[in-house]
């Protein structure tokens, strides 16, 4: 690992380099233990060496942006962790052909943000959202009846070989929380979104209702990882965890939330053995009760 640590320092530079980072500061559940190795890329192209050199070696990393959608194991992360949020946020506006092109770090607010700047609708529903590009295409991110796979126009990203390729509006192969990049283990660099003109008072107004909306239905204050569990279908997830009277059940510092079932929340000390038993608890009840199996949107990373 030493060797390693050499290699990546000369790819990214020394002080884009950090050892035995404690990954709870980078997630969203604030829960994580350390990683080997974490690494800022500060431009695109260190990104592309860096995984390329991460391939060659067959050196397991995770491409980490906000830490939403994530539950970490306490254990930490074996290998190399590359944080996209730090520098690769660059956004670019081109206004008359109603475009925006987002690194993978950027924040789905801050392009949210530069859409409704320019009068540019379709993101809406997206400004409320806490996570960066490249995970929000990798989930096929989405809120309020809208996904990504709505905006999303190409990408620009590397195979697991490192190996540069641009896709394509139809090959994203989007789904319900899926997309190419999950199925195909695929690295988002950049994205074209193609979006609509509109008005800026109605963009502006459309994203506070839906922001004032989450505010209001959802645990902002606590820590958590957003939904943890995919909509089943013909209902919602937290409308059976909540009729299944498993609201406030809590095990060690995590807790079902009680302003919205379909929220698992960190109390201050949870950890992720805490809510890990937690999901476990929750989908043993409920298909006791229901006889429908949640499964997880969140994603599990480490050993558990």
């Amino acid at each position: 690992m030493e060797l390693c640590l050499k290699e990546i320092r000369e790819i990214v530079g020394e002080s884009n380099v950090e050892t035995h980072v404690p990954l709870k500061q980078y997630t969203s559940f604030r829960i994580g233990g350390p990683a080997d190795i974490m690494a800022f890329p500060s431009d695109i192209e260190s990104l592309t060496r860096l995984i390329q050199y991460l391939s060659r070696n067959q050196i397991n990393r995770l491409l980490l942006g906000n830490g939403t959608n994530l539950l970490v194991s306490d254990k930490g992360f074996r290998g190399v962790v590359i944080h996209t949020g730090k520098h690769l946020k660059s956004i670019a506006v081109k206004e008359e052909e109603n475009r925006i092109y987002a690194q993978c770090g950027a924040s789905l607010a801050a392009v949210s943000a530069a859409a409704l700047k320019h009068g540019l609708r379709g993101l809406e529903f997206a400004s409320g959202i806490p996570g960066t590009m490249g995970g929000a295409l990798f989930m096929n991110a989405g809120a309020y009846g809208s996904t990504m796979s709505d905006v999303v126009e190409s990408t620009i990203a590397l195979d697991e070989q490192g190996g540069l390729c641009t896709i394509r509006k139809e090959e994203h192969d989007f789904g319900y929380r899926n997309s190419c990049f999950r199925k195909k283990c695929l690295f988002v660099l950049e994205t074209e979104l193609k979006l609509e003109p509109g008005n800026y008072n109605e963009i502006r107004d459309k994203m506070n209702e839906l922001n004032m909306k989450r505010k209001t239905c959802q645990p902002l204050e606590y820590p958590s990882a957003g939904s943890v569990f995919k909509r089943p279908e013909g209902c919602f997830a937290g409308n059976l965890i909540e009729d299944s009277g498993l609201k406030g059940y809590t095990i060690g510092g995590a807790c079902v939330s009680e302003k919205h079932a379909g929220f698992i929340i960190n109390k201050g000390s949870a950890t992720a053995d805490d809510v890990n038993r937690l999901i476990n608890h929750i989908i043993s009840v409920v298909y006791d009760r229901f006889h429908v199996t949640l499964e997880p949107e969140i994603i599990r990373i480490g050993e558990f």
